[in-house]
């Protein structure tokens, strides 16, 4: 476990304090100027809906159902991952092997440890499941210290049959099974993670965003986050990773963090 000691909470680490903030009116002129946005809004919803009925009524691939991962209990196929329920959609997670925790995948931490609740999924007669790209035993550890719940699989030795040449992991994939046979209906990367995260749609509903160099702000407004991949880490480690040593969790992935080699941001 980290000697280091921070603050879990993070107070004030997005530095906001003394940014610039928006002219002050009266509440009539604010909310004919929401009711105008509103117009928007609404038709970026609309919008949002008919691009997910297209998503539905794309055709589908079959993919090999045969396809082992790597589970608590050992080697499972595509099909089991399933669970019993029709449809499958899978987080690859990125995996830097050999790393200990604070080396590994800021985004993919961020993106994945959104996913607690599965219920919702399950009364869909939908399976959530994360294959990750490094071996079971070391990034299993990871997901034990980070306190994720959902189903955790190494795909390292079959992830070329699973990527088919898509470039690498921080893929979601969209499975449904018919019988003993499996198709893969959608799959998306990028910025499309970021339907995962209630966090980003909570910063997008603040006056100070993201706070991140990309973003159409006015003059003054805080803009903390200039490095690719910066925004999901604090201190030299994925944000979310501090809250788990506060609580007294260990980050331990069984790796010799003295011979851990260099690693690129992700994401």
């Amino acid at each position: 476990m980290s000697e280091t000691t921070i603050d879990p909470e993070l107070i004030g680490v997005g530095g906001t304090a003394g940014a610039s903030v928006p002219p002050v009116v009266d509440r009539e002129t604010w909310q004919n100027q929401l009711d105008a946005l509103l117009v928007r809004e609404k038709a970026h919803t609309r919008e949002g809906d008919a691009i997910a009925a297209a998503r539905r009524r794309l055709p589908m691939v079959e993919v090999d159902a045969t396809t082992t991962v790597v589970g608590r209990d050992g080697l499972v196929s595509l099909l089991d991952v399933f669970e019993g329920r029709q449809q499958l959609v899978v987080y690859y997670h990125m995996w830097h092997e050999g790393q200990p925790a604070p080396g590994q995948c800021e985004g993919c931490s961020f993106f994945n440890g959104h996913v607690r609740e599965l219920s919702y999924l399950h009364s869909r007669d939908v399976t959530y499941a994360a294959f990750c790209e490094g071996p079971y035993a070391e990034s299993s550890r990871y997901h034990d210290f980070m306190g994720w719940e959902m189903p955790w699989y190494s795909a390292k030795d079959s992830q070329e049959v699973l990527i088919a040449g898509r470039g690498g992991f921080g893929l979601i994939c969209c499975y449904l099974r018919q019988g003993d046979r499996v198709f893969e209906t959608y799959w998306t990367t990028g910025r499309a993670a970021e339907r995962m995260s209630n966090t980003y749609a909570l910063l997008d509903m603040t006056v100070y965003g993201r706070q991140e160099t990309w973003e159409d702000s006015p003059a003054g407004w805080p803009q903390s986050f200039a490095v690719q991949g910066e925004q999901f880490r604090y201190n030299d480690r994925p944000t979310a990773q501090w809250a788990r040593l506060a609580r007294g969790h260990s980050d331990d992935l069984g790796v010799d963090a003295g011979a851990a080699g260099s690693r690129q941001a992700c994401h």
